[in-house]
């Protein structure tokens, strides 16, 4: 089984706006500025340590080497990152009018992204999407559950 998760305003949050994890120490905290949702690291290493693949799928362009070192240094191992050069060389393969994200082609099982537009088009596409929004405090446990009625349906 694979999660995805996106970056921006999903796993990187805005510390205004929504409570954050706490910063890596010196100097980390100065080359990685990007501040993590409370509750990610828990969330994350709990699927590290489970049987589901976790994987970043982002339309930023960061690169691979960035976002895998950031989450290392929070003790979480990222199995796969698809970022913008990936779905673009992948994916979208300079299809117009393509998805910005479609998880289905990574058999990913649930992607989670704070975007309406994203999860508009897992529904028109048939890829599975929890939206998480900045007043969502039951977040992680919502995404449990998810994962647990996911893994049911395989076994039936």
């Amino acid at each position: 089984m694979k999660i995805s998760f996106d970056l921006d305003e999903t796993l990187f949050v805005n510390p205004a706006e929504v409570p954050i994890e706490p910063e890596l120490k010196f100097p980390y905290n100065m080359i990685y500025k990007d501040k993590l949702r409370k509750g990610a690291v828990e969330l994350l290493k709990e699927i590290n340590s489970s049987d589901t693949e976790l994987w970043i799928y982002t339309t930023s362009n960061r690169s691979v080497k960035y976002i895998r070192n950031i989450f290392k240094h929070y003790g979480i191992r990222i199995d796969s990152i698809v970022n913008a050069e990936r779905h673009e060389k992948e994916a979208a393969r300079g299809r117009a009018g393509f998805p910005s994200k479609c998880p289905s082609v990574y058999r990913i099982d649930l992607h989670v992204d704070d975007e309406k537009s994203v999860y508009e088009n897992g529904i028109a596409n048939g890829f599975r999407v929890y939206r998480i929004t900045n007043d969502d405090a039951e977040w992680t446990d919502n995404i449990r559950r998810e994962l647990e009625r996911i893994k049911r349906n395989y076994n039936k």
